[in-house]
């Protein structure tokens, strides 16, 4: 979930513990925003949390929403994947090589007001073309979104970059976390330790990304060679 800064502020707001007792994290949303100013601010989500009670909610507050819809949500996936996209103009397009791969994202958005989500303005159909370099080897992926943005609120290029920085928060920083901290290798289990443990992963993350840092684990390294180091960058020193 990303909470529509407008320089990508890469700062992690707020973190709630999930208690995984047979439920997932959709009881926590409203709960977790409730902290949050909304007005006026633009949030991207996971399939996950495409519910109409997130939909409504997030109108209530003056939020709009640019939702993920996929198989969890059946009648809405279909009412977009049938659309005919083939007949919708070509509305936004970039290419780039990155991670030893290139892609090429190609968006259409199509006016839609009777949408089975509340406030829903518009459908969007994303394609992802990705090649990899070292093997040649292409897949195609066609992803839907639905939002509540009207044709007036938001141009094709910005939906294209919201949507684009949404998949980004897999890197940043949940990313850094499994790979960087090897967060997932953890034997930190009991208590409130995992909660501790990942709002100081974090933390540092933050740290180090508002000091313009964009390599996280050379970081860590230069970090450790000078206990100095992370006081000067809490501005302790």
């Amino acid at each position: 979930m990303d909470t529509g800064q407008q320089e990508r502020e890469l700062a992690n707001l707020r973190a709630l513990l999930i208690s995984y007792n047979g439920r997932n994290e959709i009881p926590s949303f409203q709960p977790l925003l409730d902290t949050i100013a909304l007005e006026n601010t633009v949030l991207t989500t996971d399939a996950l949390h495409t519910q109409h009670a997130h939909g409504a909610y997030l109108r209530a507050r003056g939020a709009h929403y640019l939702a993920v819809v996929k198989k969890n949500h059946p009648g809405l996936y279909a009412q977009v994947r049938k659309l005919l996209w083939a007949n919708v103009p070509l509305e936004d397009r970039t290419r780039d090589t990155a991670h030893h791969r290139g892609e090429i994202r190609r968006l259409k958005a199509a006016v839609f007001r009777h949408l089975d989500y509340p406030g829903a303005r518009q459908a969007i159909q994303v394609v992802r073309w990705r090649r990899e370099l070292s093997t040649g080897k292409l897949t195609v992926e066609r992803v839907y979104v639905i939002t509540s943005l009207d044709i007036y609120d938001a141009t094709p290029a910005q939906l294209a970059a919201w949507i684009r920085g949404h998949w980004g928060i897999e890197n940043l920083p949940h990313h850094v976390r499994d790979r960087t901290f090897r967060e997932d290798n953890s034997k930190v289990r009991t208590g409130h330790l995992p909660r501790t443990m990942a709002g100081l992963r974090n933390l540092a993350i933050s740290v180090f990304r508002q000091n313009g840092e964009t390599n996280i684990a050379a970081a860590l390294r230069r970090t450790s060679r000078d206990y100095h180091r992370p006081l000067s960058a809490l501005g302790l020193m």
